[in-house]
């Protein structure tokens, strides 16, 4: 399934900064009529609303307030895009004293927040004709790495996740875009020490449009995530289903 923003109400979580910034501002560039920019803190928002005027629509949502996303949803009823951005990472080694921790944090915004959001918004976007649903799960979902293997596991987890609402949600003529970044030049990569190999935002915005356009379920934006896309490439095609995998870097 294909699926073109010009014209179409979007929602975009932790829209306020870092990759969802970028999103935002594309998403408008390519012609959206109006973008719910969903986020903890409303008026964080007031910038883009100044550079944009009513295409932008402040909503309060906070993954890991259900409430919250129950209540965005009823707001943003003539949603067409639903792009699951926001997200958190902490710094932790398989045998850190704060391991468990940082997982049950990170598990309940990156993978319990995910359910939630795709709970509440897939009937919205059924009842408005079908739509799309793009989720940011990382490069981390397909590799782990030891100073923030729970924040990989989880990203396995909404990998995995997304895979079966692809499935699902096709039923509803409802496109799915599973989009795994390598390290994007955010406040995130910075806490996580990886800022000398970051890429710009820009890039994961154009991976994500471009593959709603093409009908593919991964977007692979960075050369760290099409190196990982390289060599996945068979089981991505044969276990996963999607063949249609980016030109090599």
């Amino acid at each position: 399934m294909t699926f073109q923003v010009d014209g179409k109400v979007v929602l975009i979580t932790g829209a306020n900064r870092g990759i969802g910034r970028v999103i935002l501002n594309e998403a408008i560039a390519r012609g959206a009529a109006k973008v719910y920019a969903a986020v903890r803190r409303p008026e964080s928002l007031d910038e883009l609303v100044q550079q944009h005027g009513d295409r932008v629509v402040p909503v309060a949502l906070d993954l890991s307030k259900p409430e919250t996303i129950e209540a965005a949803a009823k707001t943003a009823s003539d949603v067409d895009l639903v792009v699951n951005n926001a997200g958190v990472l902490k710094n932790a080694t398989p045998l850190a004293d704060d391991v468990v921790d940082c997982w049950l944090y990170e598990s309940n915004i990156n993978v319990v927040g995910l359910i939630r959001m795709a709970k509440a918004f897939a009937p919205v976007l059924k009842a408005n004709g079908g739509g799309a649903f793009v989720q940011l799960n990382s490069v981390a979902s397909m590799q782990s790495f030891t100073d923030f293997c729970t924040y990989a596991a989880s990203k396995a987890a909404s990998y995995l996740y997304t895979q079966a609402l692809r499935d699902e949600l096709s039923q509803q003529e409802t496109a799915v875009v599973s989009v795994h970044p390598g390290p994007i030049d955010t406040d995130m990569a910075h806490d996580a020490g990886l800022q000398d190999m970051t890429e710009p935002p820009q890039v994961v915005a154009d991976a994500i449009f471009d593959a709603l356009a093409e009908g593919r379920f991964h977007a692979f934006p960075d050369k760290m995530a099409r190196q990982t896309a390289e060599a996945y490439g068979g089981y991505i095609d044969a276990v996963v289903g999607d063949a249609s995998l980016p030109a090599k870097a």
